[in-house]
């Protein structure tokens, strides 16, 4: 939930927000005509359902993520850009193949077998053997309770937060095993903790390579029994045994780019991507198919931006981020990321009630007025403006290099976010009205962010950047994830 931000002793931001516009109804006019397209026009429910009829899931370096690349290619030439690429890259494709979970005291012989779903990058062989050591909700300080006893044998966590302190952080489940490996054990049992037997995949690896022990997720009825039997039996030992495919691919982001008047350039982007399990209709079909409609309404309405503005897919999400890291190298190597100007990132976004700005406070003042115009096309637009951080999502390397970042800000029902990276994230969870709302509004945001004449938040050198990310209390999880670059730690 995103709270709302006033402001009001902001003098100084406020009157910079007011610059960046001509005047208090610059937009509202164009907002008008974007919200009148989407409500009659919008195929984003529609290509999004073909899509999850006729490919399905869309694995990186998979068939089905090749055809799911050709699919927004041949959608972007539809609807008239003629400057429409595919950016190719190298990745390490993880592929599941069979993977086993038993359960025994040690020395008998009754063994039970849990349902169990491999996480990437777990080894492609791995037959391990050991005690569970339950480490609750796998932060440092839990590890560190256990490290006599965690060494050699088999940490069990929550995916999580289960009775957690108040104002207490989650880690993400690759830093959670990044923990486990150093800490000496030998694989990682992930104890989901939604209701229903629900199976959650994803990568267990900081790094998007191959991590040195297997990683597995189980339900969160699995989980309670294997803690209830640990009562009874105190030395109960888990089997891990997996088989999985490793191997250099090619993937493709795919980016079609609306000419603005200037170099400057808006990247509006959402990973295309989705995991094996079920078709990624959430994760991020509602994203990516967003995008692909939002430049489908700029194109039919014939808006000439200030700015240009880049609709980009990017592939290799979920296995590390490597499509969006892929587009940042390009833009390094060429010269051309000081013309970014800001980065929207769209990773599930639905229902679209207003925007946050990535810890960049000097956009709050510049996010609330562009609301106030969007609120007099539509009242019913709460115009929530909120300023975190976080990581894990295609906006991290450009927030890397400095550049503002933001996210526009949505609902997603409970039943959504239970089949985050489950086997239950189908169509049927996918409501059009709020996909709906999720395009017009992202494309209003969108709109301002190419067309104002100013923006209130500027690319931060290096330092400024590290005194961000300390700020937003990312820097023990990106040094976990290898991806801190300053050397003060």
């Amino acid at each position: 939930m995103y709270r709302q931000v006033l402001s009001a002793s902001s003098v100084s931001l406020l009157l910079v927000a007011l610059l960046a516009f001509r005047g208090d109804n610059e937009f509202v006019s164009s907002f008008q005509k974007i919200n009148e397209d989407v409500l009659k026009n919008s195929r984003a429910y529609e290509t999004l359902g073909n899509a999850v009829s006729t490919i399905g899931h869309r694995l990186t370096g998979s068939i089905n993520g090749a055809k799911a690349e050709q699919y927004a290619f041949n959608l972007f030439k539809k609807y008239g850009y003629t400057d429409v690429k595919f950016q190719p890259f190298e990745v390490e494709s993880w592929m599941r193949d069979t993977v086993t979970l038993e359960v025994v005291p040690n020395k008998s012989d009754n063994f039970r077998s849990v349902p169990v779903v491999a996480l990437a990058h777990s080894p492609v062989q791995a037959r391990v053997n050991g005690a569970i050591v339950d480490v609750g909700n796998g932060l440092e300080e839990d590890f560190e309770a256990v490290k006599e006893q965690i060494k050699g044998n088999i940490a069990m966590a929550n995916i999580s937060l289960v009775n957690g302190k108040p104002g207490q952080k989650n880690l993400h489940r690759s830093e959670k095993t990044a923990l486990a490996i150093q800490y000496g054990a030998t694989a990682i049992i992930t104890v989901n903790q939604v209701p229903g037997n629900v199976l959650l995949t994803g990568t267990a690896s900081v790094t998007g390579s191959l991590i040195s022990i297997p990683a597995v997720n189980i339900s969160k009825e699995s989980g309670e029994e294997i803690r209830n039997w640990i009562k009874v039996d105190t030395d109960l030992h888990a089997i891990v045994d997996m088989r999985n495919v490793s191997k250099k691919i090619k993937a493709r982001n795919v980016i079609a780019t609306l000419p603005g008047k200037t170099d400057e350039r808006i990247i509006i982007g959402g990973h295309l991507d989705s995991w094996d399990l079920a078709t990624g209709a959430t994760d991020n079909g509602l994203g990516s198919f967003t995008i692909m409609d939002i430049a489908r309404a700029f194109k039919a309405l014939k808006l000439k931006p200030k700015r240009t503005i880049d609709f980009v897919l990017f592939m290799g999400e979920e296995q590390g981020l490597l499509g969006s890291r892929q587009v940042v190298k390009e833009l390094v190597k060429n010269k051309q990321i000081d013309k970014v100007k800001f980065m929207m990132n769209l990773d599930m976004t639905n229902n679209v009630q207003g925007m946050n700005v990535g810890g960049r406070d000097e956009l709050i003042p510049f996010f609330q007025a562009v609301g106030e115009q969007i609120k007099k096309v539509d009242g019913n637009f709460a115009n929530l403006v909120g300023s975190r951080a976080a990581l894990h999502s295609d906006h991290q390397p450009f927030m890397l290099e400095g550049i503002p970042t933001g996210a526009p800000a949505g609902r997603l029902a409970p039943n959504v976010f239970g089949c985050y990276h489950a086997d239950c994230d189908n169509f049927n969870l996918v409501n059009r009205e709020e996909m709906t709302n999720g395009v017009r509004f992202s494309a209003m945001l969108l709109y301002a962010l190419a067309n104002a004449d100013a923006l209130p938040a500027k690319k931060l050198d290096s330092n400024k950047t590290r005194d961000l990310l300390v700020a937003q209390g990312l820097k023990k999880e990106l040094i976990l994830g290898k991806d801190w670059k300053w050397n003060d730690n």
